[in-house]
Order: structure tokens, then C-alpha cells, then sequence
């Protein structure tokens, strides 16, 4: 299984997430509401912890908390899970940022941390991400990463509202991972 090592760079942590990160997140879930956006996995805020112990007990699932290292607040989470170690495959997913950080350098210094020590430390060879079929913001911003569309699988997941739903899957493998690590870091040094 995969271990979560603490990744740093341009400003943004990830590390472990843990109860002691509970209150931080709890205030970034509601910069936005988040939780009342039917294709997310954002708690609400009374429920971060069981969201946290949910993390933490899932067995292929990792989870990381998100730390602008400026203020040294939690903003938000991302995990690895649907990990597959003979395949070398492995899913980012469970990400959400408090909605102020949303189009900022955040998600790509996460995605470029994330990446790189997937393809180049555990050596992997498939990173895939899944998101609601209705979640135009998530697909667009998966899609940025430079991660190619696999297809959709109907009517496998159900929202908070019951609405049974089809979910869009993205892959990127390792023979892409080199210009894909080479734009993002483009993009960073531009966005500076």
C-alpha cells in the first residue's frame, strides 16, 4: 500500500490528513457552501470528522490535507484510492479547495506535486480521476492536467440528492506524464 509522504512547493503543503485538521476544514468547507453542491464529496461542516475517520478507515483510500503554508490553514483535501499496486495504478480523487482558492495556483501545484511523485517515487504507471458527469468545473479543470477521457460509465454513482448519475473517467499514463509534467510547471512559472 501506499504510504503519504508530506509534498511541498510553491507555497501549498499536502500532508496527512488528520483530526487535527478538522477545524481548519470545517471553516474552508463553508468559503463557498461547498457542501451543497450535489456532485462534490465536501462535508458539511458538522461532519468533518466522520469525513476525516471515513478517510482514514477506507482501506484503498489515502488521504491528504491541503495547507496554504502562508497561513498554515488546512484548505482542503485530495486523496489517492482505488489504489492498485500489481497494476501500478491509482486514482486521485475526494479534492476540493475552500471555494476563494478555486482558479488560483492551488489545484495545479497540488495535481504537479501529486504527479510527480506518483510517476517518478512509486513509479507507477496509470493516474486515473472520475467525476460526475454534471461537473463541467471538475472535468475542464482534469482535462487542463492534460489527462485524456476514457469514457463514461452510466448510472454508477448517486448524488446527495438521490439523482442517480453517470460518471466521466480520465486517465494519464507514464509515457505522457514528461510534457505534461513540462506545461504544468510552464503554467506555474507563469502564473508568478
Amino acid at each position: 500500500m501506499v504510504d503519504l509522504p508530506t509534498l511541498s512547493n510553491n507555497g501549498i503543503i499536502l500532508k496527512p490528513l488528520m483530526l487535527t485538521h478538522a477545524n481548519d476544514l470545517a471553516q474552508a468547507c463553508q468559503d463557498g457552501e461547498l457542501w451543497k453542491i450535489n456532485v462534490t464529496s465536501v462535508p458539511e461542516p458538522d461532519k468533518v470528522i466522520n469525513y476525516i475517520n471515513t478517510a482514514a478507515s477506507t482501506p484503498d483510500r489515502k488521504a491528504f490535507v491541503v495547507i496554504d503554508a502562508s497561513t498554515g490553514k488546512a484548505i482542503g483535501s485530495t486523496s489517492f484510492h482505488d489504489i492498485l499496486p500489481f497494476a501500478k495504478r491509482l486514482e486521485i480523487g475526494y479534492t476540493w479547495y475552500a471555494k476563494s482558492y478555486w482558479r488560483t495556483h492551488v489545484n495545479t501545484t497540488c495535481k504537479l506535486m501529486l504527479l510527480t511523485y506518483i510517476f517518478e517515487t512509486l513509479e507507477y504507471q496509470t493516474v486515473g480521476w472520475r467525476t460526475d458527469i454534471g461537473n463541467y468545473r471538475s472535468q475542464q479543470a482534469i482535462e487542463r492536467l492534460g489527462a485524456k477521457k476514457d469514457g463514461v460509465i452510466r448510472g454508477n454513482r448517486v448524488r446527495r440528492d438521490g439523482v442517480i448519475s453517470d460518471t466521466v473517467m480520465y486517465s494519464l499514463i507514464k509515457s505522457e506524464w514528461l510534457p505534461v509534467k513540462l506545461a504544468l510547471t510552464k503554467k506555474l512559472n507563469e502564473a508568478h
